[in-house]
């Protein structure tokens, strides 16, 4: 069966098994376990942060989890419950018109809800953990059901307890959101302010549909869609880096975009890095770096997971070359 993944990469599995509740879940598991135990198994969303690099020799559970569940409210905020199979930029929209705020500059992210809380996913200086209260999964293993508070969760940049340790041992079934019920705009990464005013709106008047509309425009202007040219949006982390490191490579190139990080560290635009080592709008076969956005690596067609891959270690090569930063990957190699 063909796995859905958002790379249009065609990798074929032994089983696909779609489940839409827990109860679902675990019977699925039991059957797994009693018939494929032998089988490698693999848990998805929308496969849109994975590369498979040829087909998958077991089996694949895909989420469908729906729901959204106001759990409690007060004057200032609400925690919500959100079934891991929602579409994460659904749910934002859907928040965004009941009134329930901090969302909004991860709009049009793609992939679920659960693999929002996996990925840490983040834009404009928001990321998801900014706002999870709470994770729940299922074991893979045995169907027990386990809680996450979101310090557990160990969240750093892009990084997350389930990328690491629990890789592969857990399905997310649901997590919890707290969210704001006052709109407050983060505008201070990335050019955003200059955006709004640009789009000929009043910072002191924004609201956040008008904040998600604009973000929305600004991917929409540098992103490919998935569904006309595969990609997995941004394809590699921005790399972190020693203070002193980041003053050295600004004296040699002042122009360079950065960030303040976690103390004694800045952050580094992988973009800048890999337009700078001349591989923005280039390919290497059926493999390619977008022309408008050079963190974002296509298929332009035919391309198989090793071509994706053999582009990576190309530009990891250069941009180590010329900068001496080893970037990582933030696509899941399959």
């Amino acid at each position: 069966m063909k796995i859905d993944n958002t790379f249009g990469i065609e990798a074929q599995c032994r089983k696909l098994i779609t489940y839409d509740s827990e109860e679902a879940l675990r019977k699925a598991l039991a059957r797994i376990h009693k018939l494929y135990a032998d089988l490698p198994l693999l848990h998805i969303g929308c496969g849109s942060n994975l590369l498979f690099l040829g087909n998958y020799e077991g089996i694949v559970l895909k989420s469908d989890i729906k729901g959204i569940n106001l759990l409690q409210e007060d004057e200032s905020e609400v925690t919500v419950e959100v079934g891991a199979g929602e579409v994460c930029d659904d749910f934002i929209a859907k928040a965004i018109r009941r009134g329930w705020y901090g969302m909004e500059n991860l709009s049009l992210i793609p992939g679920q809800v659960g693999a929002a809380a996996v990925q840490n996913i983040g834009a404009y200086g928001v990321e998801a953990c900014d706002v999870i209260d709470e994770v729940k999964g299922i074991s893979l293993k045995d169907g027990a059901e386990h809680r996450w508070k979101r310090v557990e969760c160990k969240y750093a940049y892009r990084r997350s307890i389930f990328k690491e340790e629990l890789w592969g041992k857990y399905a997310i079934t649901q997590v919890t959101f707290r969210l704001s019920k006052h709109f407050e705009p983060k505008l201070h990464y990335g050019g955003l302010a200059k955006a709004i005013e640009q789009a000929g709106l009043s910072i002191s008047t924004l609201t956040a549909e008008q904040l998600r509309k604009v973000i929305i425009g600004i991917r929409h202007a540098k992103l490919p869609d998935p569904k006309e040219q595969g990609n997995a949006g941004s394809f590699f982390k921005n790399p972190v880096v020693p203070k002193e490191k980041a003053e050295q490579l600004l004296a040699l190139f002042p122009t360079m975009p950065h960030y303040p990080a976690e103390e004694g560290k800045v952050k580094l635009a992988a973009g800048w890095l890999i337009e700078q080592a001349g591989w923005k709008g280039r390919s290497l076969g059926p493999a390619a770096v977008h022309d408008r956005q050079a963190l974002v690596l296509v298929n332009k067609g035919g391309a198989t997971g090793q071509d994706i891959q053999r582009l990576c270690e190309a530009i990891k090569k250069d941009v180590n070359e010329r900068f001496g930063i080893a970037l990582e990957p933030e696509v899941n190699f399959i």
